[in-house]
């Protein structure tokens, strides 16, 4: 589990790196489901989870090809 700070790190080193960073389904109290992705960069998936009705953490999984669950999501965000 990753805290929002080191979320909101991993998403400003994307943007530093002219990344791109795209909320694919809107979260609660963190960030949902976001995408991290850009050129030379690997694929950075973050997922909020649920812990109770005044928490959430993140779990946060990295790919060299983005899986089709979620360029099927990308999709339907473009």
């Amino acid at each position: 589990m990753y805290t929002n700070e080191v979320v909101q790190n991993l998403i400003d080193n994307y943007i530093k790196k002219n990344g791109e960073v795209i909320e694919v389904v809107e979260g609660c109290l963190g960030y949902g489901t976001t995408i991290c992705l850009g050129d030379g960069l690997k694929y950075a998936i973050i997922q909020e989870v649920f812990l109770n009705h005044w928490n959430s953490g993140h779990t946060i999984k990295m790919f060299n090809k983005l899986p089709k669950k979620y360029e099927k999501l990308l999709e339907q965000v473009n």
